[in-house]
């Protein structure tokens, strides 16, 4: 099969290229999915888990992407609860070959039924930015009707669902940005937005929950912006700066089939939109991790077609 791989630690882009790999093996509770879609997160290049396994040792060349849709083509001994032919999305794990390839080993209860009119290329946006949301607002935040939240980065992929699900329950949501996400924000039902290239978010409004997807001095600056009782959240580092009166919580996103089929159902529902920008190839992946100009909305690499 092909894949796009990364071969050497310290060769960045320059390391990452399409190949020919092995087609991957099922192991116990596992299931190899033929890839339709993917996702990515351009950071990955940087974390330990895209270079080593769980034991630390190296296992490249390596397959980076974590988000996928597809068809379950095998299932592994004693994988129960999926079946072969059948659609699924969901979120691989951090120490394995990843989803930018063509099959893919999954362990399948990080995966969930895909319903046949979602399209492959708008689930595999979701289940990241999906779970990240709902896991930082409400396993974490503890977000309630009626209450305020500020969302840091309120138009990007974490940010607009956030955005979406905090507005469905009912509270009032104060989001951040550059001035160009300013109508976009405003769309998904902001109530007020912040620029936070001209506008100081000191003047914001106290929240009982402060999202952050930023990190760096936004995160430092936000812990004076949580209310008495409230609670901070980021998935970017452990807060340096604590809040006075609240807590401060780092966490990194964890499977859940549960709430992956609820997110699915949201959107069939259309309660839920996942922003999906560009949409390539799997050739282009390396061209599409590669940092410089900043482009609306996530990007999906198309493996297969349906």
């Amino acid at each position: 099969m092909q894949a796009i791989t990364v071969r050497d630690r310290n060769a960045g882009l320059a390391g990452m290229s399409l190949t020919d790999m092995p087609y991957p093996h099922a192991s116990e509770n596992d299931v190899i999915v033929r890839v339709h879609a993917a996702g990515f997160t351009r950071g990955e290049l940087d974390w330990p888990a895209t270079w080593t396994d769980r034991a630390g040792r190296d296992r490249t060349p390596s397959v980076p992407g974590h988000e996928l849709s597809g068809v379950v083509v095998e299932l592994g001994y004693g994988t129960t609860g999926l079946s072969v032919g059948q659609r699924v999305f969901g979120l691989a794990d951090w120490t394995r070959n990843g989803t930018l390839a063509e099959y893919t080993a999954v362990e399948a209860r990080n995966l969930a039924p895909l319903p046949g009119d979602i399209d492959h290329t708008v689930a595999a946006a979701l289940p990241i930015s999906g779970l990240t949301a709902w896991q930082g607002l409400f396993d974490h935040g503890r977000l309630t009707t009626g209450q305020t939240v500020l969302i840091h980065g309120a138009a990007g992929g974490v940010g607009s669902i956030a955005v979406q699900l905090a507005r469905e329950v009912g509270a009032r949501v104060i989001g951040t940005g550059r001035a160009s996400d300013r109508d976009r924000a405003l769309a998904l039902g902001v109530d007020t937005f912040i620029d936070l290239q001209t506008e100081n978010i000191e003047d914001a409004d106290e929240a009982d929950v402060v999202f952050d997807v930023i990190g760096g001095d936004v995160l430092d600056r936000s812990a004076a912006l949580v209310r008495a009782g409230g609670t901070l959240v980021t998935i970017v580092m452990p807060p340096k700066v604590q809040p006075k009166d609240g807590r401060a919580v780092f966490f990194v996103v964890e499977p859940d089939r549960a709430r992956l089929t609820d997110l699915a159902m949201r959107l069939r529902e259309g309660r839920l939109r996942p922003f999906v920008g560009a949409v390539r190839p799997l050739a282009e992946a390396p061209a599409a991790f590669a940092p410089g100009k900043r482009t609306s909305g996530k990007t999906i690499i198309r493996v297969a077609e349906d």
